[in-house]
């Protein structure tokens, strides 16, 4: 067999391990071995690529596979889980920059012709804006940076005016590969048209804009893979794009919103803008003591957890509370709001480190349609999906969105620390019904406490 030969069936073979991994993380009971079948097909990918490159000297490649193996590790095993949007977000700005890098060198050593130096000029460009819109992603994750969208005059037009500024650099880029100005200005334009797209979207828009820039990672290394010629890497390129692309659209679906919205027009921009009403009422705080008599004599029971869950670390004690009162008789499912966290998929990741069984996790759409059925709905943290605003308010910004209707279940129990609004930055008239008590302080604290009341 030649060596040609076996590096397109190896090639074939890992993009095949791809596409069932990538399958199998849609849901959450294939999730891990999706991610394992993933790894090694990049792993058949690199050994094979390595090898049909005839590479000379391995020494750097071995630095950099023990360098970024050792500081990946250290990462990922200390990072705490109210940090992982913020982690998702700095690694897909580092798969960004990887593509603008290749790109680059892929002008040295060999002679490109048009369409080489088109995905040149498009792996450096989709790398960079990827980079430095991540970059700031992680920043307002993090709360580095303010939260809020950042705005001043004239920013579309200056927008407008930079991406000319771009197109026009590009086409003499491609034009003068020679005229090293050309390129450091595609660099440098690219990097700062990341920050331009990013900094005004809101926080609470940051779900989307984490699977947006998943998506700019896979087109980065896609043209990449054009640029270097390199079967595997546009494989692999075209599936992250494409299903980062697919998982935006899921996540702007789910918040009654456009992708142009979300991009162009953040929350607290949209409500600087007036027409929502003031919203008044008292808040009846409830004991511990109290909620443990209620969730005593409860025969079905719906959590609802958000991001102050995942600050609080309490989905460990969730699920002990969870398992209590299954034993005293109670039904309990969780409902799961597609941009509950910070980030696709936040709610489900933390539940699953508690071993949460995957069929307790109900979606939106299946627990709406019943919640009036439930004696108690608890409520863990999260606050905008659990909005009624966004049915009753016709002038709140999240009008239309779809949310989990706990205002309709026999009690709700609302878990936060203080009365401060959600990451939205919109008040809650959920938390001025007659049938919500709230329970002030640490989530995780409080959980504890109930558990207590039933020993």
């Amino acid at each position: 067999m030649g060596i040609e030969l076996l590096v397109n069936l190896s090639y074939v073979a890992a993009a095949v391990l791809f596409i069932f991994g990538l399958k199998m993380l849609g849901s959450p009971a294939t999730a891990r071995k999706g991610n394992l079948v993933s790894a090694v097909g990049m792993f058949i990918a690199v050994v094979i690529t390595l090898l049909d490159q005839s590479i000379i000297d391995y020494k750097w490649i071995a630095v950099g596979i023990v360098a970024g193996g050792v500081v990946g590790a250290v990462i990922a095993r200390s990072v705490a889980m109210t940090s992982m949007p913020e982690m998702v977000a700095m690694f897909n700005g580092f798969g960004g920059i990887a593509s603008l890098l290749v790109g680059w060198a892929a002008l040295y050593g060999f002679e490109a012709n048009a369409f080489e130096m088109i995905t040149i000029a498009l792996s450096i460009l989709i790398g960079g804006v990827t980079f430095t819109g991540s970059m700031i992603a992680y920043g307002k994750l993090s709360e580095k940076m303010p939260g809020r969208p950042l705005v001043f005059a004239g920013q579309r037009v200056f927008n407008i005016l930079l991406i000319l500024a771009i197109i026009a650099s590009t086409v003499m880029f491609v034009l003068n590969p020679e005229q090293h100005l050309y390129l450091y200005l595609v660099v440098g334009l690219s990097a700062l048209l990341g920050i331009m797209l990013v900094i005004p979207i809101g926080g609470a828009d940051m779900p989307v804009v984490i699977s947006l820039l998943n998506s700019y990672s896979g087109l980065a290394a896609c043209a990449a893979g054009f640029a270097i010629n390199n079967i595997i890497l546009i494989v692999a390129g075209a599936l992250v794009g494409a299903s980062g692309i697919i998982l935006t659209q899921i996540m702007c679906k789910a918040m009654n919103r456009s992708l142009s919205n979300v991009l162009f027009s953040g929350f607290t921009k949209v409500a600087a803008g007036g027409g929502m009403a003031k919203i008044e009422g008292e808040a009846k705080a409830m004991s511990a003591e109290d909620a443990y008599y209620v969730l005593e004599a409860a025969s079905s029971v719906v959590i609802v957890p958000g991001y102050g869950m995942a600050v609080a670390q309490a989905q460990h004690v969730v699920k002990e509370l969870q398992e209590i009162l299954e034993k005293n008789g109670a039904e309990v499912v969780y409902a799961i709001h597609p941009v509950a966290g910070r980030m696709p998929g936040h709610m489900n990741v933390l539940l699953a480190e508690a071993d949460v069984s995957y069929d307790l996790l109900l979606e939106m759409d299946a627990v709406n349609p019943r919640m009036d059925t439930f004696d108690v709905a608890i409520v863990i943290g999260a606050n905008d999906v659990v909005n009624p605003a966004a049915r009753e308010m016709e002038g709140s910004p999240i009008y239309g969105m779809p949310v989990i209707n706990v205002d309709m279940a026999r009690n709700v129990f609302v878990m936060k620390r203080s009365m401060a609004s959600g990451f939205a930055g919109i008040d809650n008239p959920l938390f001025f019904k007659e049938n919500t008590r709230m329970l002030f302080g640490d989530a995780k604290e409080m959980l504890g406490n109930i558990i207590k009341a039933f020993a």
